[in-house]
Parts: C-alpha cells; sequence; structure tokens
C-alpha cells in the first residue's frame, strides 16, 4: 500500500457555532497555540444555527498569524466558482498565504434548493464540480492574458477578467467518496479529504487505486495529491474501540493509516478543548516521530512534488531537480501561481525560467552557484525590479530575487552609519531614517530598490548638495563570482570598493550596504511646476542657466513628452534644503520664469513624503524598454536646439534632465568607477521603436560627454564606451578578470573582462 512521502501535517475540524459566536475563533486560536497546522470549518450556508464559513474564515485567518484555514469542504453548489476563485485568492493575500481550498459537490439538495441553488443529481454534481475548478483555476491564472472563456454545462463564464492571483500555490481537497468523485480527485485535484466515519475497512486502499489510477491516466504523479483525513475519537484509559482510547492507542491505529494508506494530513473533529490539546501533545508529536522512524528505515522518498501542470511549464535547459535545497520553498517556476508577480518589473516584461528568493547571504552564495552550474542560461540579479538598463528579468533564465533581503539598521549614531539590505525600497529608507533626523539622496521614486541604485551612481533630489548615493557608501559585503564573501572599503578590497561605486553590477551580488547618511533634521520644499513648452529650446536652456545659477540646496528635473497637438507642457519638479518659506520661493522664482508658469504646487513637507510616490501592487511591465541616456556639461543652445529637434521627431515620448552637477562634481573623476563627473545634467529619452530612437538620438550624441548606466538600454558596444572614460573602463576591465574572468555577471550593463 502506498505511502506517498508527504510530509505529516495536523489540523482541527471545528463546529462553526453562532452560539456563542466567538467560540469557533477562540478554538481555531487554541489550535493555533497548540502547534496545529491547519484550522478547518464545516461549511452548510442554509443552516442558521452556523456562521457563514467564509466570514468565519476571514475572521480567523485575522485573529491568528501562523494556522492556514479552510472550509471542510465548501458548498459549491451555492458558491459560484468565479466569485468563490477571488474569495479564496484574496483571502489567501491577506493572511499571507494560509488558505487552502476545501470543496465539494453538495448534498442536502433540499436545503440546497431552499436557498436557490440548483438541484443536480449525483452524476450531475460530479460534472459541474470538474467545470467549477475549472473557473476556479482559471482565474487564478494570471500567466494567461486572455478573458477566461468556459461554456460548460453548469458554469458558463464570458470574458472574465483573471486575478488576483493568491498568495501561494492555493491546492484544491475534494471531498470524495464515490467512484466518479475519486477519479475526478485523481485528475484535477491536489488532495483528497473523506471523513474517516463515513468509510468503511479498505476504502481509503480502494480509493487511493482509483485516485491513483486516474492520476496516472491524466498525465500526473500520484504523490501530487495529498491525502487527508477527517478523524474522529473519544480519549478514555482503555481501548474501547477505534479511536476511543489512550494517546498510545490512538497513534498505534493511526500510524498504518500514514504509511500504508498515504494520509500526510489528520484533521480531528472536535470541539472539546481538553481533547484538542491531549491531542496535540501526545498522539501529533509520537505519531510524526514513528512515522520518520519508519519511512527512514522504509527509504521512504519524502516531501511534496510540483503538479504535472506545472511541470510543463518548466523551460529548457535548467535542471530544477538540482535546485538548493535551501532555496527549493522559496523557487518560484513558470507554472506556479505566485509566478505572475515575479516574471516581470516594472517596465520590462519576462519570463524567467526560475526565480529564487533569497534570505540571506548564505542562500544567496547557493542561488550562484546553482547558476554558474548553468553557463548558457541568461541570470538576472533583481533587488527592487525597477531597473531600466539591466536585465533583472529575462525570457527562459535564472533570476536571483534580493527583494527580502531589505533590514534597514542603525549602526552608529554618532558617525550616522547605517547598514541597508539591497532588497529595501528608497520610500523605506528615507522613512526610517527621517526618525534620526537623516537623510540619503536615492533617485526620484520611493519604488526604487536600494541594490541597483546603489551600485550604479544615484541621481537624485540632493545631488548638487550632497552628491550622488555612491558618494555615501562606505563599504559593502558582497558575492563574487566565485562564491566568496567579501567586505570591500577604502580599507578592504579597495579595488573592488572602487569598481562598486558605479559599476558594481558587473562584479558580484552586494548583500549589504554601509552607508552614512546626511543630517536633514526638518522639512524640505517641494514644487511641482506646469510650465508652457511651445518653444521647448528656449525653455530648455532657461532652465539649464537656472539650475546652474542656483544654490546647491536646489535640485530640480525636468520631464518633456513628444510632439503632439495642442499647448505642449514641461513638468519641472525641484527639491530644497530649506524649510524656510522665503528662501523656497526665493530659489524656485528663477525656474518659473524660465516660460509661462500654467499651474504650480509648492509644498512643505519631510523628504520621505517626496519620495513616498510608490504605486502598490506588483510590477507588471510589458514589452521591452528603449531609453538612450547621456551626460552633458551644460544646457548650450546647440543641445536645447538639437532637443528639440529630437522632440520633434516623434520617436521619444518621454524626455527628462536631471540636475547633477555641485558636489557631484566635488569627487574626482577618477575616486570612483561612476566617471564624467563635470557634467551638469544628466539626459534620458524613452522610445517605443528602439531603430527610431537611435535615429533620432544620434543628433544629439555630439553635445554629450558619457552617459547614465542606470537609464541605457542600448546594447551597442560604443555604449560602454561613453559611460566609463578610457582609463576607468581599462581599470575596471582589469579587475574584471581577476573577479570575474568567466563573465558570469554578463547580463546587464556589460564589461568584458580584459582578457576576452
Amino acid at each position: 500500500m502506498p505511502d506517498y512521502g508527504h510530509p505529516l501535517i495536523f489540523g482541527t475540524f471545528i463546529t462553526p457555532t453562532n452560539n456563542p459566536p466567538h467560540a469557533a475563533v477562540a478554538r481555531a486560536q487554541l489550535s493555533e497555540q497548540l502547534g496545529y497546522d491547519l484550522v478547518s470549518f464545516q461549511d452548510h450556508p442554509y443552516q442558521p444555527a452556523f456562521l457563514d464559513t467564509w466570514t468565519l474564515m476571514a475572521w480567523v485567518a485575522a485573529q491568528t498569524e501562523r494556522v492556514h484555514v479552510s472550509a471542510n469542504v465548501l458548498n459549491l453548489p451555492l458558491r459560484p466558482p468565479a466569485v468563490t476563485a477571488r474569495a479564496a485568492a484574496s483571502l489567501d493575500l491577506l493572511s499571507g498565504g494560509r488558505f487552502e481550498l476545501g470543496v465539494g459537490a453538495g448534498g442536502f439538495w433540499d436545503a440546497i434548493e431552499a436557498m436557490g441553488g440548483r438541484r443536480l443529481t449525483p452524476g450531475q454534481a460530479v460534472d459541474a464540480l470538474d467545470e467549477a475548478i475549472d473557473v476556479i483555476r482559471g482565474i487564478w491564472d494570471l500567466g494567461d492574458r486572455a478573458p477566461l472563456r468556459v461554456d460548460g454545462d453548469y458554469y458558463h463564464v464570458n470574458g472574465a477578467k483573471r486575478g488576483p492571483a493568491p498568495a501561494h500555490d492555493v491546492p484544491v481537497w475534494v471531498g470524495a467518496y464515490k467512484p466518479r468523485m475519486l477519479r475526478l480527485t485523481g485528475r484535477k485535484a491536489d488532495g483528497w479529504l473523506p471523513t474517516l466515519g463515513y468509510l468503511q475497512p479498505g476504502d481509503l486502499a480502494k480509493g487511493n487505486a482509483i485516485i491513483d489510477e486516474a492520476a496516472l491516466e491524466a498525465g500526473r504523479e500520484p504523490r501530487e495529491i495529498r491525502r487527508l483525513l477527517n478523524i474522529g475519537g473519544r480519549f478514555s484509559p482503555v481501548n474501547g474501540g477505534p479511536l476511543n482510547g489512550p494517546s498510545e492507542q490512538w497513534v498505534e491505529e493511526l500510524l498504518p493509516m500514514a504509511l500504508d494508506d498515504g494520509v500526510g494530513t489528520f484533521i480531528l473533529a472536535a470541539d472539546d478543548p481538553a481533547a484538542v490539546r491531549r491531542f496535540a501533545e501526545e498522539v501529533a508529536p509520537a505519531l510524526r516521530e514513528a512515522v520518520e522512524r519508519e519511512r527512514g528505515s522504509r527509504g521512504t522518498a519524502q516531501g511534496s512534488i510540483r503538479s504535472a501542470v506545472a511541470r510543463a511549464k518548466r523551460r529548457d535547459g535548467i535542471d530544477y531537480d538540482a535546485v538548493p535545497a535551501s532555496l527549493a520553498d522559496s523557487a518560484i517556476e513558470p507554472g506556479d501561481s505566485g509566478y505572475s508577480r515575479v516574471r516581470s518589473t516594472y517596465m520590462r516584461g519576462g519570463s524567467p525560467g526560475l526565480v529564487l528568493r533569497v534570505h540571506g547571504t548564505s542562500e544567496v552564495v547557493d542561488a550562484l552557484a546553482y547558476a554558474r552550474a548553468h553557463p548558457q542560461t541568461p541570470l538576472g540579479v533583481r533587488s527592487g525590479g525597477h531597473g531600466i538598463s539591466g536585465r533583472s528579468t529575462n525570457d527562459g533564465g535564472i533570476v536571483i530575487d534580493l527583494g527580502d533581503l531589505d533590514t534597514i539598521e542603525v549602526l552608529d549614531e554618532a558617525t550616522r552609519r547605517v547598514r541597508i539590505g539591497p532588497g529595501a525600497r528608497w520610500v523605506d529608507v528615507a522613512a526610517a531614517l527621517e526618525a534620526h533626523g537623516w537623510a540619503l539622496s536615492s533617485g526620484d521614486y520611493g519604488g526604487v530598490g536600494v541594490g541597483g541604485l546603489a551600485t550604479a551612481g544615484g541621481i537624485g533630489w540632493f545631488s548638487r548638495e550632497h552628491g550622488l548615493t555612491i558618494d555615501h557608501l562606505r563599504a559593502v559585503e558582497m558575492v563574487l563570482a566565485d562564491g566568496s564573501v567579501v567586505r570591500a572599503s577604502d580599507d578592504e578590497n579597495a579595488e573592488l570598493f572602487w569598481a562598486v561605486r558605479g559599476a558594481g553590477a558587473n562584479f558580484g551580488i552586494v548583500t549589504a550596504f554601509e552607508f552614512e547618511a546626511d543630517e536633514l533634521g526638518h522639512d524640505v520644499g517641494w514644487a511641482q511646476l506646469v510650465l508652457d513648452a511651445n518653444d521647448p529650446a528656449s525653455l530648455l536652456e532657461g532652465w539649464g542657466a537656472a539650475v546652474e545659477a542656483a544654490p546647491r540646496d536646489l535640485t530640480s528635473f525636468l520631464i518633456l513628452g513628444g510632439a503632439r497637438p495642442g499647448q505642449r507642457v514641461a513638468q519641472v519638479m525641484a527639491v530644497v534644503d530649506s524649510d524656510d518659506p522665503e528662501t523656497i520661493v526665493d530659489r524656485l522664482q528663477p525656474l518659473a520664469e524660465v516660460a509661462p508658469l500654467l499651474d504650480q504646487s509648492v509644498q512643505l513637507m519631510p523628504y520621505s513624503g517626496v519620495m513616498s510616490n510608490v504605486q502598490g501592487g506588483d510590477h507588471n511591465g510589458q514589452g521591452e524598454p528603449n531609453a538612450r541616456s547621456g551626460l552633458v556639461e551644460h544646457i548650450t543652445p546647440e543641445f536645447a536646439a538639437a532637443a528639440a529637434a529630437l522632440l520633434e521627431t516623434g520617436a521619444v515620448y518621454f524626455f527628462q534632465l536631471r540636475a547633477v552637477g555641485g558636489a557631484v562634481a566635488d569627487v574626482a573623476d577618477d575616486a570612483t568607477a561612476y566617471g564624467n563627473r563635470s557634467a551638469n545634467f544628466s539626459v534620458v529619452a524613452f522610445g517605443s521603436n528602439a531603430a527610431r530612437l537611435d535615429q533620432a538620438w544620434a543628433g544629439l550624441r555630439e553635445h554629450l560627454t558619457g552617459l547614465y548606466i542606470s537609464f541605457e538600454t542600448g546594447a551597442h558596444p560604443e555604449r560602454i564606451a561613453d559611460a566609463f572614460p578610457a582609463a576607468t573602463l581599462r581599470r575596471l576591465r582589469e579587475l574584471k578578470s581577476r573577479i570575474d574572468p568567466g563573465n558570469v555577471f554578463r547580463d546587464n550593463f556589460n564589461l568584458a573582462p580584459a582578457s576576452s
């Protein structure tokens, strides 16, 4: 008889009584306190003595922290499957992935019909459940972008939008007893959930045989289907019959159900707190120990297995079976429900073959070793997922996701030294530092991750006053291509530390940054001006002159759109490092006078408020961004005219200038790998067509002195020479030859080793 090797799980089956209404909640909380993995509730929507099961499950999930919740089982004839799918996904998201979906075909048809449900024959009920499972899984499938259409005999879904996807792969467990339901379970379900009291001796074995045969016929592994069992009984001093006796008798009787009948989940049907406690303290641990001991002697294969549907979506060239054990539980494949949330980045659509979410430096080492074993497979490294130039997603490759390395820690109050993980977002950094009266200049969007920006440069709202983000970096911890973990600073691995500040993605994966924050114990002026841009050349030239003439406490960015009929406008944004209204107005007045002012908003707010412009939700980028980047010394009449001509081509839909200069230029060009520090402005243009953008951009290139790698997507070899001065480029390639001779970190703004 089979032992499917599933990890042993224990749950409770609680009556959802409404008298008193909080009794069921209290029993669920007790279950969690006692270490149960699951709490479940029967679902009889027609029973006025019971609480509504969905409402109860949501309330229990909110009142607990760890335990999973499920219906045992959900009455689908009274719960439309498309709505059920969204409710299930919502509860799973709200609970942090703690919902499981137990479903049934119906029963008690008089009561169902009295509530407005459709009376079905047993055969019809099975067919309806079959269709319902397709609808539920279809709603969850965000990998298919087409609207969901199911034209069934019992359920019709005509163009429903898909989503949301659950937080984890919510299993569908089916309460089944008869052959047709058992075969449906084998074909489509993730678990079989009968009640022991309704079974005859031998029914578990017979049911398993039918399920397994149906699974194999459907191309599935029987191990994909968890076997769950509702059990009930009585604790007593002596043997009074099956599951009626001391704890040792319970263990003895349940053991063959686990080892010979493959039951991996035992759910105790009991409302008596004493029985719930005794089972948790005396039966569950002893049974788990006995099962593990016997499995060890038998050599039973243990663990869960991905479904055949999920395995069918695996990509060629990736050895999925070799994923390190430390990463197996958090790895996301194309067939997993969470894939839609990690496949793409902020601007780029992707279809990676495997996303490895890491939670510490040792896991980064393991993930990188796994990636090295796939030298022909694209490799992306992701912190916040906002990278424009980098490849933190790909098609069919591996992505190492650092998003969970997001700690923000103060190391030394006196020196304002802070340690920040690469997955932290700058909005969270700003909020954390504000509590100490500190700040770090960091781009213009709070949703950006620390890792990408802090290895490329960091042109932000305090650039003119405090320099680039990398200018405040004092040390890094990083994993190199060979898997070694090193610390780099001015005193340790100084050459590597030099390279990290401007070209870090080519040399390793930074797992921690140490910064020296600036003091900022006050609010700042935050301005958004809308100017007439019908004469873009004049506007650009005037704005550039005003910025260069301004004191360093002002930093400004300007955005223009492509040519279109009607009035053209420019958005000018600025931060003034002052909480004095007169000073703020004095700094902003020259900007407001470069062209007719159409609208304005000027506010005093904390810097964390400036950085709170974060869109919620998962990244869902589409296509491939096309961006060209440059650095320019001054906004000369010639540059302004060339920029205006670029906008007139129609090849550009977004054009931005960012003020640099000031404190950025105080740092020597060769002090970090970021070069061309004399430039006063950074320029970036986005276009929908790469070839057209290249052609239009050509007219601007003669005015540029370099580029900022974070905003450049072009793969032309000359872009590397544009980004780094010749001496810097030679130095970087020599270091690359020593640190990463095999060019493991190649799928980004890549510097080939000097030897190649």
